[in-house]
């Protein structure tokens, strides 16, 4: 019997097994950047219950125990609400931009019943929403992905904007990395040209990138698109400002108003970095505040974050009845 010939492998072959290490170090990234932030905060608050004379979990319990819970639900649970009717008005208004048309009180229960998934994963969220509008409005998956998409671009330049406003009011107290702000905020705008004109002008060497379906919404957008989605989205943070400094003082910590609209935003990235419980956030609370506060800061951390991930899917229980009809009957 003959001996099989080599064996010839196809390039599609070479390319999945190209592609196997790095879908591994994209999975492996957020695990990485979480153990990263949990090393640091374990040196931070041990350092800090060492200054005090007291073992870690003896300094961490009289934090959590010093905190009036009460008055820190009144806070946060009324935020919340709003913040999930902001939110809905903005992916209701892209999606009636871009879309389909879908009445405000109809785009409830597909945002609310979107963040029940939010706990594992925001951008699997996100795509329930799309298979909720697919099966629903029969709008393609490729032109909700889109508008998502689309929604977080604009998210970007209003965390940035914000951010640029916080600093030019009162970046005496910040600290000193946030100098950036601005430079970075000088070529996001840059940016931001080129993107328009790239979208919005005629030249045919970037059609190839342009007209893929998933660029859509930015096809279709000119500067009144965004600017809306900005302006909308605008309530939920300045909303956000005064209910965190109130709480944060609760916390033992006394900040301003102003102070505070330069910090929530640049967190806000961070809470936006893949990784289980916002771990980048609840450092950044704790690497850019001044002050010997660590531990509350860490604690603060998190219960803000925490708690507004599960209150959020809290509230789309409510609406997850009539989600799942109108999905699957």
């Amino acid at each position: 019997m003959a001996e099989p010939g080599p064996q010839i492998e196809s390039s599609d072959d070479r390319d999945e097994a190209a592609r196997a290490p790095r879908t591994g170090w994209l999975k492996l990234l957020p695990w990485l950047i979480t153990l990263a932030c949990f090393a640091y905060l374990y040196g931070k608050l041990s350092g800090a219950a060492g200054r005090e004379g007291l073992s870690l979990l003896a300094y961490l319990t009289r934090v959590f125990t010093g905190v009036d819970w009460f008055r820190w639900l009144l806070l946060m649970v009324p935020y919340s609400f709003f913040f999930f009717l902001v939110d809905t008005g903005v992916v209701w208004r892209v999606v009636n931009d871009f879309n389909s048309r879908v009445r405000y009180r109809d785009m409830l229960p597909i945002r609310g019943s979107s963040y029940i998934l939010s706990i594992l994963n925001e951008q699997v969220g996100k795509g329930a929403m799309g298979l909720y509008l697919n099966r629903r409005y029969g709008v393609p998956g490729w032109e909700v992905g889109s508008s998502m998409l689309f929604i977080m671009f604009c998210e970007f330049y209003y965390l940035l904007g914000w951010a640029s406003i916080g600093y030019w009011i009162g970046h005496d107290s910040l600290p000193a990395v946030f100098v950036w702000i601005p430079r970075v905020g000088l070529g996001a705008i840059l940016f931001f040209a080129l993107w328009l004109l790239l979208f919005r002008g005629k030249t045919q060497l970037a059609s190839a990138f342009r007209d893929r379906p998933v660029f859509k919404a930015f096809r279709e957008a000119n500067l009144r698109h965004y600017l809306v989605v900005v302006l909308m989205r605008s309530p939920a943070l300045l909303a956000a400002v005064v209910i965190y400094t109130l709480a944060l003082r609760l916390f033992g910590v006394e900040v301003g108003f102003v102070q505070m609209l330069g910090f929530l935003p640049v967190i806000f990235f961070g809470a936006a970095t893949p990784g289980p419980m916002r771990t980048v956030a609840i450092t950044l609370w704790v690497a850019l505040f001044p002050g010997n506060h660590e531990g509350e800061m860490a604690a603060f951390g998190l219960v803000q974050h925490n708690f507004f991930i599960f209150f959020n899917a809290a509230i789309g229980l409510i609406f997850l009845r009539r989600a799942n009809r109108e999905l699957f009957d």
